[in-house]
């Protein structure tokens, strides 16, 4: 799930804020934290059926070396379990690898993460059933195997750029993507800007997207908005399409919170595609003794044609 723009922090390599430390001497810190999620879900559309899903199943490691006082060496190491749970073939999947290191407020990684338009997008939903996050999901993705990543936090504006290799010759030939993202927040106004020119592995087909994001804070809700757009060399393209997000959250209490929102998915004439629209409301409660545990419950529909209404309630437990 996207981060919304009010609660984005670059990590340069910092662990998560749920991590436990599990060893710390001499310069050297390893966290490990977990992310446990399971929920009975029927998708909105037709004749869906309800089953119970496992999303997340995650364990994450961070290794940091502090060099001198200006300078970390870094890595993460994310394992995901949630298609072992969910398939009767499923495996375990290794999410994210890469080394990295940090110098005053810079940080460069490579390896296997994710790249910087990840951090588009202000959706409030707990699961999309008709739609993508975003163009950047629909298109070349938000992370890759072969990713070199470069980081950059000057206090009040953040600037992520990334490129996802295509390392031909190997074993892992794919497409590739170069991805921009910057964000800035200035009294409870977060802005968002992000850019990716993906290009297939054939060489054929280039695509471009841009996205744009608002978020306001008042205090006891957010009102939050992004645009994205994508357009590809070949005018049929299928991906040829723009989409909008809408979403709104409120406190219903110190431990309550409540959303609404849609995303609208709109395509090129030329695509032949049914526009649609994908609406949803949801509440999440955190238990007061122990925020990191929580239950929430999500209802959903879509405007296509004879599309019945979705839900889903669960459970979810970090650490």
């Amino acid at each position: 799930m996207k981060k919304t723009l009010v609660a984005i922090a670059v990590t340069l390599a910092s662990a998560s804020a749920n991590a436990t430390t599990i060893y710390e001497n001499a310069g050297l810190t390893y966290t490990i934290n977990g992310d446990l999620q399971a929920q009975l879900r029927q998708k909105a559309g037709i004749d869906k059926k309800s089953d119970i899903e496992f999303d997340d199943l995650e364990l994450k490691n961070y290794v940091t070396y502090e060099l001198d006082s200006a300078t970390t060496a870094f890595g993460r190491l994310d394992f995901g379990f949630k298609d072992m749970a969910n398939k009767s073939d499923g495996k375990a999947e290794l999410e994210e690898a890469y080394l990295g290191m940090k110098y005053n407020n810079v940080a460069v990684s490579f390896g296997k993460r994710s790249t910087a338009t990840d951090e588009f997008g202000v959706g409030k939903t707990i699961e999309l059933d008709a739609a993508e996050g975003d163009r950047f999901e629909a298109v070349g993705g938000t992370s890759g195997d072969d990713v070199l990543n470069v980081e950059l936090d000057f206090d009040t504006v953040t600037l992520i750029t990334s490129y996802e290799m295509k390392a031909k010759g190997s074993e892992k030939a794919n497409d590739s993507h170069f991805d921009l993202f910057a964000s800035t927040e200035l009294n409870g106004l977060a802005l968002g800007a992000a850019f990716q020119r993906f290009e297939t592995a054939g060489g054929n087909n280039d695509i471009d997207t841009y996205g744009i994001s608002a978020a306001y804070d008042f205090g006891m809700f957010e009102l939050a908005a992004d645009y994205s757009e994508s357009d590809a060399d070949i005018e049929t393209d299928s991906l040829n399409a723009s989409q909008y997000n809408l979403a709104a959250s409120f406190a219903a209490s110190s431990d309550t919170e409540i959303a609404l929102g849609m995303t609208d998915t709109s395509f090129d004439d030329k695509v032949g595609a049914e526009d649609f629209v994908e609406y949803y409301g949801n509440v999440t409660y955190k238990f007061p003794a122990q925020p990191n545990v929580s239950v929430f419950a999500e209802i959903k529909n879509t405007d296509l044609d004879d599309s019945d209404m979705g839900y889903l309630a669960g459970m979810r437990v970090k650490f």
